[in-house]
């Protein structure tokens, strides 16, 4: 045989891979035939010397002949297998990749509601607007109240849907949309219902008239914007000419949310079953939504320990946190603020280094709170139950959106510690469902009282659970024949939910870090309990170091409309007594940093308000320096409880009513409150039209709309909670 040169060997590789894009049959041939002709084609040198010593000795053929045998069969039969066998190594690897499509397409979620209606059988779809888990708890009651009366219902975030299909409810015979719509804010709509917000404003032209609906509304009647968003939803249907089947709700969490949504949902059936022509089923047997699965070989890396989202995200962090990916934040500080007195106020600080977190003064940190392991154990303890089964609650419906009522598989011991609130006093539907596990009689009996709408049975519930401050556990202990399972227990229970502070430091000063200013909730009920507020004895005992581990709180920014005016030369007003001082904390920071920036700053006063000048002055030192620096202009602290006649920070406003009707009428000065919603938040904007009555010349009438208007224009704004 020939030895076949290297430069030979790097065409024949050059030749296989400007072939790829031809079949390897005609590569092989083509490649036989080139090979043969390069080969026979090789100079003399290039030979082996035994087969010239054989060609000298062996001169009897003529020279045509004698160039021919360079290969025999057998070498060309070799030769094209190494050469087919090369082509299939770069045919094989080179094979293309599948189309991303076909990847995606197992996650692709269905967003016509329609659509999914029809698949379904469904009639009846229940859209909730919720911040707190409310308004989605009141729409699964709902969705699930349809089935007695012959009717199929399905909860619904907005957010998921495309709402453009509203008006196409009306391809589905004896359809209806209902809307539980809580409002946040100052009259805005929920996160989740923001879309369908702007929707609803922006399309002057739908016809919804094939469309039959009733709205249920969700607020608070301290708040100055009360059920803004369900009057509006319920206005704006008509408007597009949707059919109104049942009245607008007004839910009240100031008074009792629970009783006026019971009293509208009695008459609310009623009134759909005559609309439609149906009956009820008299079916008020419990419907279960979910069933039981319990792991008993399963990976615990497949297994959820509190996580609110993805799996394993608390161990592998990744940007971009939000409400469903949290950031862990280590805690910096956690120091006490009041000097004395029965109360703990606290000032923590929570590092977001490298987390690319960015913030506002005037913003909300939201963090999530865990449930303290001694309510848990002791749950565990009175319905008998090992916590730390691994299990699953797996939705009955399989088409539904919400496979699990919180994260899946996970243990009973992290659900009713990370998942489910287990410190609130019930609603009446979870002792309506749970009442068929009283062995006493008389204790079914009251249980059902407590859910149904006879005047009896809300008074009952509201001393029973409201005024005594009963949460679940409570309710056990006090009624030894309730003995439910565990699992439909955290079927009815409600979702924890995040809690919202202001916070208390400006990012133009500290860019890495968050401050929460908090006070910590603790009280006796009428039963001898000591109740404690899940989220601040949480973040209470989060020490800076535990057990050498860095203490961390799983948190995430929600915007706010809080915001200092866009002119620093505005004047501005700050109205924060107790914690409500928090967000002014970061709006001092600031102007104090722009006036370093060497800006020209507007007058910055601020009126505090705290029981004991020696107890709980929270940041004096801070306001004291400030002052004394010159960015605040203005210091006017009350301290209500210090002298025989209670002074409150409505008073010092009153007292300096000529320069706080010169900031607010001639200088264009902003109002800003923070604090209690119910109390304070009122009694300083009556002082306010006290004093545009009296300085303004005005009526009560005209000072009130003047007031007004200032919100209109975002020129007062407030940032309160009750």
């Amino acid at each position: 045989g020939t030895q076949v040169p290297l430069y030979i060997v790097i065409e024949v590789v050059c030749f296989i891979s400007l072939s790829q894009q031809a079949s390897c049959e005609t590569t092989v041939s083509q490649l036989v035939d080139w090979s043969n002709s390069r080969l026979c084609s090789l100079p003399s040198w290039s030979l082996n010397t035994a087969d010239m010593d054989a060609e000298t000795t062996t001169n009897t053929e003529p020279m045509a002949e004698e160039e021919e045998p360079l290969f025999s069969n057998l070498d060309l039969f070799l030769f094209s297998l190494i050469v087919g066998l090369v082509i299939y190594w770069f045919m094989s690897r080179k094979k293309p990749e599948p189309i991303p499509e076909f990847k995606k397409a197992p996650t692709t979620r269905e967003t016509s509601f329609i659509e999914k209606m029809k698949k379904t059988g469904k009639n009846i779809i229940v859209f909730y607007g919720s911040q707190t888990g409310t308004a989605e708890e009141f729409a699964n009651r709902l969705s699930k109240d349809a089935q007695r009366y012959g009717m199929k219902g399905m909860a619904a975030d907005p957010e998921e849907y495309d709402m453009g299909e509203m008006a196409r409810l009306s391809e589905i015979e004896n359809s209806l949309a209902i809307f539980c719509m809580a409002t946040y804010g100052e009259g805005d709509p929920t996160d989740n219902a923001q879309d369908m917000y702007d929707w609803l404003q922006e399309n002057d032209d739908e016809d919804l008239s094939g469309l039959n609906y009733t709205v249920f509304a969700l607020g608070n009647k301290t708040y100055e914007h009360y059920n803004a968003m369900g009057k509006y939803v319920d206005k704006r249907l008509e408007e597009l000419g949707a059919k109104r089947i049942f009245d607008l709700g007004l839910g009240d969490d100031d008074g009792n949310l629970e009783e006026d949504f019971i009293s509208w949902r009695e008459q609310f059936w009623p009134a759909v079953c005559e609309h439609f022509g149906v009956e009820a089923l008299g079916d008020d047997s419990s419907i279960r939504q979910y069933e039981l699965k319990e792991h008993t070989d399963i990976n615990m890396n497949k297994v959820y320990s509190g996580e609110i989202g993805r799996l394993k995200s608390f161990e592998v962090q990744k940007p971009p946190f939000d409400s469903k990916n949290p950031f862990l934040a280590p805690v910096t500080l956690n120091r006490k603020l009041n000097k004395g007195g029965d109360r703990h106020l606290m000032h923590l600080e929570l590092d977001i280094t490298g987390s690319k977190i960015r913030y506002e003064s005037g913003d909300h940190v939201a963090v999530f709170p865990t449930n303290d392991s001694a309510l848990v154990n002791k749950l565990g303890q009175i319905l008998g139950v090992d916590l730390d089964v691994v299990i699953s609650l797996n939705n009955l419906d399989e088409e539904s959106n919400k496979k699990h009522p919180f994260p899946c598989p996970t243990t009973y011991r992290t659900a009713l510690t990370h998942y489910l609130d287990i410190t609130h006093p019930p609603r009446t539907n979870v002792l309506y469902e749970l009442a068929q596990y009283a062995s006493d009689p008389k204790d079914q009996e009251n249980m059902r009282k407590m859910a149904s709408s006879s005047p009896e049975g809300k008074a009952l519930y509201q001393s029973w659970v409201l005024e005594a401050s009963r949460n679940i556990l409570a309710i056990l202990e006090d009624m030894p024949s309730l003995k439910p399972p565990v699992d439909h227990l955290c079927e009815l229970l409600p979702r924890l939910q995040a809690r919202y502070y202001s916070i208390a430091s400006s990012s133009k000063v500290h860019p890495n870090s968050i401050h929460i200013c908090a006070v910590v909730v603790e009280y006796q009920t009428k039963t001898g309990r000591t109740n404690k507020g899940v989220a601040t004895n949480w973040l209470k005992n989060k020490l800076v170091t535990d057990n050498g581990h860095k203490s961390t709180v799983p948190m995430y920014i929600r915007k706010s409309q809080f915001r200092l005016p866009f002119k620093a030369t505005n004047p501005v007003i700050m109205v924060g007594p107790g914690t409500g001082i928090a967000p002014f904390m970061g709006f001092i920071q600031e102007r104090g940093w722009l006036k370093e920036q060497g800006k020209e700053v507007g007058e910055t006063v601020m009126y505090f308000g705290c029981r004991h000048k020696n107890e709980d002055y929270i940041y004096q030192e801070e306001l004291e320096e400030a002052e004394k620096n010159q960015v605040l202009t203005q210091l006017n602290v009350a301290f209500s409880r210090d002298q025989e006649q209670k002074v409150y920070v409505q008073h010092i406003l009153k007292k300096n009513k000529e320069n706080i009707w010169k900031l607010i009428h001639s200088e264009n000065a902003h109002i800003y409150v923070c604090g209690d919603a119910r109390n304070m938040a009122k009694d300083v904007q009556t002082a306010l039209y006290e004093i545009a009555e009296e300085l303004g010349s005005m009526t009560r009438t005209q000072a009130t709309d003047y007031i007004k208007k200032l919100m209109t224009k975002g020129r007062y704004s407030q940032d309160v909670w009750s």
